[in-house]
Order: C-alpha cells, then structure tokens, then sequence
C-alpha cells in the first residue's frame, strides 16, 4: 500500500521555509517600535543606510528631552539652551543643528536686529530678545523664508522642517524623520511629553516646509 502523506509533508515543509524567509526579509526592513504615536497597524520602514545628521541629532534627543517646558528662561548667548530635560518643540530643531554648528539663536537674533520690522510682532516685543526669539515658531518660519529654504512641494525628505497650527492657533514644528509607516515619513518633535518620533505629518494643518542647504 502507498503512502499518502509525502506530499503534504513535503508542502508542509515548503511553506514553512516561505515562511521563515518572508519574516527575515519583514524583520530586516520593518518593525514595530513601542511608544510611537501612530494612528496605523503598518509597521515602521527603517531604511538600510544611515540616517542623516539631523534626523540622528533630533533622534538622540529622545529619552534625554522628556517634557515639555515653555517657561520664559534667561538663556547665555550665543549657544544658550535650557536643560536637556526639558524644552519646547523648537529646542528639538535648535539642538539637532548645533550638532552641525549652526546656532539658530546667534543667527535669528543677527537677522532680526536688522531686519526687526520683519518679524512678527505677536508678542508685542520692541526690540530682540536672545533668551526667547529663536524659541517662536514664527520667528524660524520666517527667518527659514527670508533664508530662502522654504520648499513649494509635498515631497518630504528626511531632515526637511515642518510646521504645522494645531488647535487653538498654535504653532508647532518638527523634523520629518526617515523612518515611515507607508509612504508617511514620521516626525521627530516636542508636543507636550518630550521629545518623540510620531506619525504626526497629517495629522494637523501644515503651514510651513524647508529644507535646509546642509541637507
């Protein structure tokens, strides 16, 4: 009498091996990482090559920037910054350019005591602050503008800046990562408990998109 299991076996044994070689090939090029805002079950692309510089900066900042602080703070100048512990959604971008030597309080505060009339006038400030300028979403759009690094695409490059009005006419601003869920780039930003990597690009009206020429 002839056995009729070798075939199954045999198919069993295929499928398995597709099996585990489909979940190396997901593992090498997906995961899921805890903690992450994320309103989708795809899991996260990280991409073979290393990130850059911003993207890294900005991600070094997590678990070391764990609140989110607005307090006005007597800052020394230039390369002022509050403690690492703590800051506001534009600390996460000023730190991640200091690591390239670009000090966004040194060069906003140059711009705006010669061009101060530019500038908004919000918060009914009369002349520049060093301790808090730099730190105003605003106040980066349009030095970013004026620095002609605002980008007229929806193209999202890792390392590009974003900001966004949430709620209430606030402002906000991140750094477009080059980690994705998709086609969705993350972000990497401050919104109230540190600093993060969200999926947070559409998820609010966005009101500004630069890329810097170091990039």
């Amino acid at each position: 009498m002839k056995h009729k299991t070798a075939k199954p076996i045999f198919l069993s044994v295929v499928f398995s091996i597709f099996l585990m070689t489909t979940a190396v090939f997901f593992a090498r090029n997906h995961v899921f990482i805890p903690g992450i805002d994320t309103d989708s079950l795809q899991p996260i692309t990280i991409p073979d090559k290393p990130s850059p510089q911003i993207v890294q900066s900005a991600r070094n900042q997590i678990g070391k920037t764990l609140r989110y602080d607005p307090a006005y703070t007597k800052l020394t100048y230039p390369m002022g910054d509050v403690p690492i512990s703590k800051g506001v959604c534009t600390d996460v971008i000023i730190r991640a350019l200091r690591d390239q030597n670009i000090d966004l309080q040194e060069l906003v505060h140059q711009d705006m005591s010669r061009n101060f009339s530019v500038y908004p006038k919000r918060w009914g400030l009369k002349q520049p602050d060093t301790n808090i300028d730099h730190r105003r979403v605003p106040n980066l759009m349009t030095y970013f503008t004026r620095q002609g690094w605002a980008v007229r695409n929806t193209n999202y490059q890792a390392g590009d800046i974003v900001t966004w009005e949430l709620k209430g006419n606030r402002p906000h601003i991140g750094i477009v990562s080059d980690r994705k869920i998709g086609d969705r780039p993350l972000i990497i930003h401050n919104i109230g408990s540190g600093t993060r990597e969200d999926d947070v690009l559409y998820r609010y009206t966005i009101t500004g998109h630069f890329r810097l020429p170091v990039q």
